[in-house]
């Protein structure tokens, strides 16, 4: 079963892949995991942000250099402690997200569109259990963003800096 699934998800996985080339191009594969981790955790910090991307602290902390100077994530002070840095998207990579999202799901649909009704909902089940069944392994319980019919949360405006921002680790 898993060698079977592991065959049939490759044109999953490439129209996945097809989207990103389209729309997140001058990002790496890399840096849109950690965007995409930013926007789930909002005001996540630098610590956590490399615990969940399985990377070094001071990996993280490059990836974020880069994408702050690409104007695609901000740090601002954390609230409970100054010295921490929290994690924020700017409007330009939650715009980049609707864009890839968009593409991914008309991508999806021309696809489905060839699936009988029937086919259709039994993925759509079994994904929905499979995510859950893989969230659950890593201790998370909630459901996927991409599984809601919902947009995502907007992104809020945030006041300039007085300066450039200092760079620390959390």
């Amino acid at each position: 079963m898993a060698a079977e699934l592991d065959g049939a998800t490759a044109a999953l996985l490439s129209l996945w892949e097809a989207a990103r080339e389209n729309t997140t191009s001058r990002l790496s594969s890399a840096q849109l995991r950690a965007v995409m981790v930013v926007e789930r955790y909002d005001g996540i910090n630098l610590r956590r942000l490399a615990a969940l991307l399985n990377m070094l602290l001071s990996s993280a902390s490059r990836l974020c250099d880069r994408l702050v100077a690409a104007g695609m994530l901000e740090r601002e002070p954390g609230r409970s402690d100054r010295r921490e840095i929290a994690l924020h998207l700017t409007p330009e990579s939650a715009r980049l997200l609707a864009e890839l999202r968009r593409d991914r799901r008309q991508r999806l649909a021309d696809v489905l569109a060839g699936m009988s009704g029937e086919g259709r909902q039994a993925l759509l089940r079994g994904l929905v259990e499979f995510d859950r069944v893989a969230r659950a392994r890593e201790g998370e319980t909630r459901p996927a963003v991409e599984f809601r019919s919902a947009p995502p949360p907007p992104v809020r405006p945030r006041p300039a800096p007085d300066g450039p921002p200092a760079v620390r680790s959390a």
